[in-house]
This record gives structure tokens, C-alpha cells and sequence, in this order.
């Protein structure tokens, strides 16, 4: 689905009223009020609240940055590539922190369709990393090991890091981040290089 105008108010509004008050607790009609249109538009774009949300998930979450990013951003490099990874995900996930934290706060109540949707990105950059890594693995630039594994820790270690500052009381600067970023890529550049 493209992104219109109209289509993008009402995604931008159902996302601010799902972080604030929960997936059942926003109605249709909330979330039309918010985006400025009638609930007839919300239904004739999107059908239901399940499928907006669906939308959202699509719409602005990272699969489709990180594909472009591993196609045209790395160089094969493996402590610079794995650090741009690392920026880049942050910087999108930090974007993406209301929807992040809808998914996260209604993991038992939301429909499957939508989990489904929110769970396709993560899967999709696993993939990626795995690529990245057998084929940094066959050019002798990283050990040869479980290329899987090792795509999922890196992953893991980010995503700990994002939920870390997201449920933080305090918040965590940019320089802590950046610091930990830096860090973390080279412990895992040495535990990788040959």
C-alpha cells in the first residue's frame, strides 16, 4: 500500500493513540477523530482497526531500509559494516518506538495477523546478517561457524540495548548509545575475525 496523504495521517494517528492507550482500548473512531478524516475514510482504506495496525507495521517498520542497506551501504568491511548496521537499526528503532512499544505492551492481546506483521522485519534482518555473514565467512573475513547464530546474537545484542533505553526511567543519552554501539561491534568484530 502507498503511502498518501490521508492513508499517513491515519497510520501516524492510530499509532500515537495505540501507544497511549493500548490496541483495545483505542476505537476506530478515535483514531479517525485524531487523523482529521471520518470513520467511512478509515474503513474505505483500511477495512479494520486489525488491518491499519497491519499497515502501520508494514509502512514503518525497517525491512525495507536494511535491504537497501546491506545492498548498497556495506563494503565489506567487517567492523565499519557491522557498525553501520548497528546506527542504522538503532536510528530506526528509536524512530519506530511507539510501534515498537504497541507490539510489545499487547503481545497477548493483539490479533495474530498483526503479530505476524510485526514479527516479519526481525525475521527478514536475521536473514540478512546471515548472508552478510557466510558471505564475509567464504572471503576469509569472518570464522567460520554458525553463521545464524551469530547474525541472531548481534541482533539480540541490539535489540537489548533498544529495550534497555526504551524502558528506561532515566533516559540514556545518545553518547552512552554511541559508546555502547562502538563497543559492543568491537567485541564482536574480534570474536569473529579469523
Amino acid at each position: 500500500m502507498s503511502a498518501n496523504p490521508t492513508t499517513e495521517k491515519i497510520l501516524l494517528a492510530s499509532i500515537n493513540l495505540m501507544a497511549e492507550k493500548g490496541y483495545d482500548g483505542t476505537t476506530t473512531k478515535e483514531i479517525a477523530l485524531a487523523a482529521g478524516v471520518n470513520e467511512v475514510t478509515l474503513f474505505r482504506h483500511f477495512g479494520t482497526k486489525e488491518k491499519l495496525l497491519e499497515a502501520a507495521f508494514s509502512r514503518f517498520h525497517y525491512g525495507n531500509e536494511m535491504t537497501r542497506l546491506f545492498n548498497e551501504g556495506l563494503k565489506g568491511h567487517l567492523q565499519e559494516d557491522l557498525l553501520t548496521v548497528s546506527r542504522t537499526y538503532h536510528n530506526i528503532m528509536n524512530r519506530n518506538r511507539k510501534l515498537i512499544s504497541i507490539a510489545l505492551k499487547g503481545s497477548s492481546t493483539l490479533p495474530d495477523s498483526v503479530l505476524q506483521e510485526a514479527s516479519r522485519n526481525p525475521k527478514h534482518l536475521k536473514n540478512l546478517l546471515t548472508d552478510y555473514l557466510t558471505t564475509m565467512s567464504s572471503k576469509g573475513k569472518v570464522v567460520s561457524s554458525n553463521p545464524e547464530i551469530q547474525a541472531l546474537s548481534f541482533m539480540w545484542m541490539n535489540y537489548g540495548a533498544f529495550i534497555s533505553r526504551l524502558n528506561a526511567k532515566e533516559a540514556v543519552s545518545e553518547d552512552t548509545l554511541d559508546v555502547f554501539i562502538e563497543e559492543s561491534v568491537s567485541v564482536f568484530t574480534k570474536a569473529l575475525s579469523p
